[in-house]
């Protein structure tokens, strides 16, 4: 065995491979067992792509994506037109107005490979549906930051002096200088809720107009905030001690109508609302009735649940709100910019690179996703048991991969295995949606650091990895015997069969299938172990898929992995605890 060399390294989104010419067909390829989750889009030679482009976009853009594509530009298209046209096209461009659904996937009978959305927002674009048809969505979210960030504060500093209200009022002939008496915006508190990068932006002109800011968001690192002077609040304290909010959440099933008659009665009463976020994260119903009842006393929006908003909608036509026709990003400079952002990603992403601003999936040569799909399941496998390991409230911080090869690193290609560690890792412990494009960006987010270590093996290359090694350092375990000779918690695995299969808990060699559930017992090691617990889960009318026993020395400690089909009952975990020779022992959701 040659020295081992060890480095950290980053998930990098750029080609594995890429094609001589421009030339395409696409393959789907979903080795998985769960396809859904990691489904990877892969890529041969074939004839020029087109490129349809529904709604409008910069001329930038559009000259470089005809140097490379055919270019059919159709806008206005009906959702009919849209299904029909699609079957012919590569690719295709939209802003916010056209709705990609499952039907029109369906419809481009697997033509379609990439999905450009000329903006920040992807909720007008099935994700899923992208994702189960092998389409890669990619977005331009930093074109137009600035252009909505300065169209927030826009709204912000209009309303607060009624400048729509009183320019209708002078062009009606009239003069009421004591009717639209505005408020000061300095030492007011601004929530920004959502703290992304146009919340950030928001919030660095805000206090540049003397605003204390407060933000709310689940997922922005503290430490980011604090460095342009910003609290990070829960939701609740940021609503309630707020005198200004200003949305820029994401439209997602848990912000969904977020501000509500609920969210409303615990705001401050005079309350101002500004919205060049998403027209669905408020119930606009209830923000009729908070105005009415004078809880909130003016709203701003770019956005609307359905736009454009009905001629007659009673939010619309309200003295105290003031309205603009989704102009967040609509500058000359921020369409350019987008423009040739959302171009420069869909001709890369048919080119075959991996894109950074993918959203759902990278694209990843045939060749390469064969060979190391089974790998790629039990890098997932064994971030989830390692994770799941940890005990006594600590939190991830520190973690290393190591793979044992005979190839060298410039024949192992190893970012789509840590991107699956990654999200073994993460997932299981929080609410979050790791997929291979945001496995890095969602690890730094958290403050967990990665690194790989590469081992050298003597002999033949034939398989890709020999072993796959995840280490967490400096945490407690729920099953003390998973502490290596290091101090850290430390599983290691193997690919048998095209199956994973787990052969190391800490110190203790095992030999079992990763499937279903798993329970570690450590126990004294003498006859009758096996048949006692096998006899218990019998009783609990649980399956016994594998089982395997690794030991120090005979009549020493051993570690006992059985892999269970069914979630045992707690009171079949308690009789397995209760046997005397048991020292520990821990069940785990693989």
């Amino acid at each position: 065995m040659a020295a081992a060399t060890s480095s950290p390294s980053s998930l990098v989104f750029t080609s594995l491979r890429k094609p001589k010419t421009p030339s395409f067909t696409w393959r789907i390829s979903t080795p998985l067992r769960h396809p859904k989750k990691a489904t990877f889009i892969v890529m041969s030679m074939d004839a020029k792509p087109t490129v349809l482009v529904a709604e409008k976009l910069g001329q930038a853009g559009l000259e470089l994506l005809k140097d490379f594509a055919n270019v059919d530009c159709s806008y206005n298209l009906t959702p009919e037109e849209l299904c029909t046209k699609i079957s012919l096209c590569d690719a295709l461009i939209v802003r916010s107005g056209t709705k990609v659904n499952r039907e029109v996937f369906e419809s481009s009978g697997g033509r379609l490979k990439v999905v450009g959305r000329a903006g920040v927002g992807i909720d007008n674009v099935d994700l899923s549906a992208a994702t189960e048809h092998g389409c890669l969505v990619v977005n331009a979210p930093t074109a137009n930051t600035v252009a909505a960030a300065e169209h927030g504060i826009a709204l912000i500093t209009s309303m607060s002096r009624n400048i729509a209200q009183a320019d209708a009022s002078i062009k009606a002939g009239k003069w009421e200088r004591n009717k639209y008496v505005g408020v000061s915006l300095v030492g007011k508190t601004l929530a920004v809720m959502g703290f992304g990068k146009v919340g950030t932006e928001v919030a660095r002109r805000a206090k540049g107009l003397g605003m204390h800011v407060i933000a709310h968001d689940p997922y922005a690192p503290a430490d980011r905030a604090r460095a342009i002077g910003v609290d990070l609040v829960s939701f609740d304290e940021a609503i309630s001690t707020a005198d200004f909010i200003s949305l820029h959440m994401p439209l997602t099933p848990s912000t969904n109508k977020v501000l509500n008659d609920e969210s409303f009665a615990k705001m401050k009463k005079g309350v101002r609302i500004v919205n060049v976020a998403r027209g669905g994260v408020i119930d606009e119903d209830a923000l009729v009735r908070a105005l009415d009842a004078g809880r909130v006393a003016q709203a701003a929006l770019d956005v609307f649940t359905v736009e454009p908003p009905s001629k007659d909608s009673k939010l619309v036509q309200h003295e105290n709100v003031t309205v603009t026709p989704h102009l967040g990003a609509s500058t000359m400079e921020a369409q350019e910019g987008v423009a040739i952002e959302i171009a420069e990603a869909v001709v890369g992403a048919l080119k075959g690179e991996l894109s950074a601003t993918a959203v759902n999936a990278p694209m990843v040569p045939a060749e390469v996703l064969s060979e190391l799909a089974p790998y790629v399941v039990l890098a997932e496998k064994l971030g989830r048991l390692a994770v799941q390991l940890v005990g006594g409230g600590s939190g991830v911080k520190t973690v290393k991969v190591t793979y044992a090869s005979a190839r060298g690193p410039d024949d192992l290609d190893t970012r789509l295995l840590r991107a699956m560690i990654t999200k073994g890792l993460i997932e299981p412990v929080s609410s979050a949606f790791v997929n291979l494009v945001n496995a890095d960006f969602t690890a730094k987010q958290r403050g967990i650091r990665i690194t790989e270590e590469r081992v050298l093996l003597d002999g033949s290359p034939e398989n890709p990895i020999e072993y796959v090694q995840v280490q967490i350092a400096n945490v407690e375990s729920r099953f003390p015997s998973a502490i290596s000779e290091t101090g850290d918690i430390k599983v290691e695995g193997k690919v048998k069969d095209g199956l994973p299969h787990l052969t190391k808990v800490g110190s203790f060699d095992v030999d079992v299938s990763m499937e279903g559930n798993l329970i570690l017992c450590k126990q004294v090691d003498q006859p009758g172990m096996i048949g006692k617990v096998g006899t218990i889960l019998a009783e609990g009318n649980v399956n016994v898929s594998f089982m395997s026993v690794g030991r120090i020395a005979p009549r020493k400690q051993a570690v006992m992995a059985i892999g269970v089909d069914e979630k045992p009952s707690k009171e079949t975990l308690k009789k397995i605890g209760n046997i005397p020779a048991i020292e520990e022992f821990v069940f785990l959701k693989l």
